[in-house]
């Protein structure tokens, strides 16, 4: 099956998306207390090929199996790519990588964000070369079959987690996480409530270590919480 995209997500949510990071996004999901599976993280062996790399999209979902690469082909070619993420569900397939750095090559082209899969890629060093934001599972040389057609713009499980076309999706060196689209705007909210916390907080290590380094008075280090947990 293959279906049109969901519409892209506007472009404040994504410019609020980019100030912040997976860890943000996932500390706003459980703030919030939404009822999201896995809290919209990914398995921890979904990572960047290269450390440093980030992508910010809306999701582009791809559904295959086995290693056939088909679908991914299919997905590459269809749309005007330009602000998606291709996610893709591999089931966690080992035996072969379901792209490389040529598929890469041609959804950078075309405008895609970056890539996501559960399952093997290769042609690792060609991925650094083209800096082009990939996560994967891990690296197969053995190379992909082309066989069905498979799904795509479809609802899908990828490591973990719920993906549908249009949702948020974020990478970073700390991996993937997926935000639906209907609590987009709550979980940035309360990401960017954790990001303000977390700037007074490097504050006050900073002001502690400079008094500390100059013998002046030491301030309360600990968070109010701590201290209130300890009484």
């Amino acid at each position: 099956m293959i279906n049109a995209c969901a519409p892209l997500l506007s472009a404040d949510i994504i410019e609020r998306a980019k100030k912040l990071n997976v860890p943000l996004l996932l500390d706003g999901v459980k703030a919030a207390k939404l009822d999201i599976l896995n809290d919209g993280c990914m398995d921890m062996a979904v990572m960047p090929v290269e450390r440093g790399m980030t992508v910010v999209g809306t999701a582009l979902t791809v559904e295959t199996d086995n290693g056939d690469n088909f679908p991914i082909h299919v997905a590459s070619y269809s749309f005007q790519a330009e602000g998606y993420v291709m996610v893709i569900d591999g089931k966690g397939y080992e035996g072969r990588a379901y792209f490389g750095d040529l598929i890469m090559g041609a959804c950078q082209a075309v405008g895609f964000e970056g890539m996501v899969i559960d399952g093997c890629t290769r042609d690792r060093d060609g991925n650094i070369d083209l800096n082009f934001p990939v996560y994967s599972k891990g690296f197969m040389p053995r190379g992909p079959i082309k066989k069905n057609e498979g799904n795509i713009n479809t609802p899908i499980m990828c490591a973990g987690v719920k993906v549908n076309p249009g949702d948020l999706v974020v990478g970073d060196s700390d991996g993937v996480c997926v935000i639906p689209v209907e609590h987009i705007e709550t979980v940035l909210a309360e990401a960017e409530k954790k990001l303000a916390y977390e700037n007074k907080r490097n504050e006050t290590i900073a002001a502690y270590r400079k008094a500390k380094a100059e013998g002046g008075e030491l301030p309360q280090l600990a968070p109010q919480w701590v201290l209130d947990m300890m009484k």
